[in-house]
C-alpha cells in the first residue's frame, strides 16, 4: 500500500484546505493518463474519490485518492515532497524500502 510520509500529509492538508471545496472527502487524486506517445503518465488533481478508487488516509486525515491503475503503480511506493528548483514543493515518488 501507499506509503504517505508526515511531510507529505502536510501538504496535501495545506492544499485541499485552500481548495474551494470545504468536504472532508477531498483528498490529493492520483489518475493515470496516456499521452500521445501512449505511454502512461500520472496525474494529479483534487478530488473526492470516484466509485472504485482507493483512498489512503495519512497523517492528520491527508486523503489521497487512487484510481485502480494509478493504485496498481503505487502499491509499493512512497509519496513525499522534496523542493524543486525554486524551493517550492514538489510531490516525489519512490520506492518503499522492502526488508530483505
Amino acid at each position: 500500500m501507499l506509503e504517505v510520509t508526515p511531510v507529505a500529509a502536510e501538504v496535501i492538508n495545506e492544499l485541499t484546505s485552500q481548495s474551494a471545496a470545504t468536504n472532508d472527502s477531498v483528498g490529493l487524486r492520483f489518475s493515470v493518463a496516456a499521452d500521445d506517445d501512449s505511454q502512461a503518465a500520472l496525474e494529479l488533481s483534487l478530488s473526492e474519490a470516484a466509485e472504485g478508487d482507493q483512498v489512503v488516509t495519512a497523517d492528520a486525515g491527508a486523503k489521497v485518492i487512487m484510481e485502480p491503475a494509478a493504485a496498481q503503480y503505487l502499491e509499493d511506493k512512497v509519496l513525499d515532497v522534496r523542493e524543486d528548483a525554486e524551493g517550492n514543493p514538489a510531490f516525489a515518488i519512490a520506492r518503499q524500502d522492502l526488508p530483505t
